[in-house]
């Protein structure tokens, strides 16, 4: 049986958030925008009315004010944007258990079991935009299509407010003369690598073999080419099933450029410090390190390297850090940013090979070394114990800075 899958896309999410409690905006191009002092001044949403302008997603705030004189900027209120989320999940849960997020503001919805109840996809899309419109006072775009790829291209067709049909019959009609990065997958350097070979349409990439995908792409070649066949997965995850973690990060625009490799190492440090005790928090130990290096022209590099044995320990994931670093960087520009994300992680009741060669006993007096530091914090504050290579650079890191745990891509094929 053909599934009925829909996509919810809430639009403008953060700036229409910002709007329902400040409707003094409402109708005047506003941009939702990270902290100028901290160095995060970059557009993180916009209304309609600014993107007339050309206003978009991640640009700084000055090329945004250069397009529209008049854009008012807003700070974000994350607390605010994850309620609404919240909301609009409980509205979509009317209607399927199979509720599946794609971020904040995005979820798949499997309602083919409930047909019977509510009626066939467009009504059930229909009915959800006017529940998200009357109770909560935002919008919402809704795709609707017999797989999952389909029904978020859909959603992307039609803003604001709008519900668009992809089905099997007429999805070529529909879709293969859009550009390919219209599809989800495909983004600015797989666009490239498929233009260099003629490919510039979901049609083109349809029309090619699997077999040519993957020798270009990869494995995600062939992938890419059963989406635009109109074989993209149209499994949606439970509401109530939780995915394992697959990596944990931290990172950190600084408050002022690094320029010395002393700057980076206490910078790698303190970040690898958030990034362990979350491991240990999960209970989850890292195979390898990555770490994400944006320069002064916001250029962004990233490198990972694994460990010897998998580990919870902020000064093996803060050295093997630095050394990617050293080894890699090259300070050719100064550093704007750094990321270090721990990555392939494993659980802790997971066995794994030790080598009677390695000094073991080390390891586990720096692991024990480290646990102590975070139960002296959590009882008496961050700041009542400290390594000596943080204090004369801590201005230059504000805290919190970006923490993130990363599940598994939705499964799309």
């Amino acid at each position: 049986m053909q599934k009925v899958i829909l996509h919810c896309d809430l639009n403008s999410f953060f700036a229409s958030v910002e709007i329902k409690h400040q409707p003094e905006l409402r109708g005047k191009p506003v941009a939702v925008c990270g902290s100028i002092e901290d160095r995060h001044g970059i557009v993180l949403a916009k209304t309609q009315e600014a993107k007339r302008f050309g206003v978009t997603t991640g640009e700084a705030i000055w090329q945004a004010k250069q397009k529209c004189r008049d854009l008012v900027i807003v700070s974000p209120h994350f607390e605010l944007y994850e309620k609404y989320s919240v909301m609009a999940r409980d509205i979509y849960y009317r209607y399927t258990d199979l509720v599946e997020s794609f971020g904040i503001d995005e979820c798949w919805l499997d309602v083919t079991g409930s047909k019977l109840l509510f009626g066939d996809g467009f009504t059930i899309a229909e009915s959800i935009r006017e529940d998200i419109k009357r109770e909560l006072g935002l919008t919402v775009s809704v795709g609707v299509s017999f797989n999952k790829i389909f029904a978020k291209l859909g959603s992307d067709m039609k803003k604001p407010d709008a519900t668009t049909c992809i089905p099997y019959e007429g999805f070529k009609d529909m879709i293969w003369d859009m550009s390919a990065d219209e599809m989800l997958g495909i983004g600015r350097s797989t666009k490239k690598r498929l233009a260099k070979h003629g490919i510039y349409t979901i049609g083109h990439l349809a029309n090619t073999t699997p077999e040519f995908c993957k020798r270009i792409l990869g494995k995600a070649g062939t992938q890419l080419w059963m989406n635009a066949n109109g074989m993209g997965s149209n499994n949606v995850a439970k509401y109530n099933c939780y995915a394992p973690v697959k990596s944990i990060g931290r990172g950190n625009t600084f408050n002022h450029d690094l320029t010395t490799n002393d700057e980076v190492w206490s910078m790698l440090y303190f970040l690898s410090e958030d990034v362990a005790k979350r491991l240990r928090n999960s209970s989850v130990s890292a195979s390898k390190v990555q770490i994400t290096v944006k320069d002064e022209e916001l250029s962004s590099r990233e490198f990972q390297a694994p460990f010897p044995f998998p580990t919870q320990s902020w000064t093996e994931i803060a050295e093997k850090a630095f050394s990617l670093f050293v080894k890699n960087y090259g300070w050719k520009k100064n550093v704007r940013s750094l990321t270090v994300r721990a990555i392939d992680l494993i659980y802790d009741d997971i066995p794994y090979q030790t080598n009677c060669f390695f000094d073991q006993a080390k390891r586990e007096k720096t692991l024990t070394r480290e646990i102590t530091v975070d139960k002296i914090r959590e009882r008496f504050g961050i700041a009542s114990i400290e390594t000596a290579n943080l204090f004369q650079f801590r201005s230059k890191a504000p805290i919190p800075g970006e923490q993130f745990d990363t599940l598994p891509k939705p499964q799309i094929s």
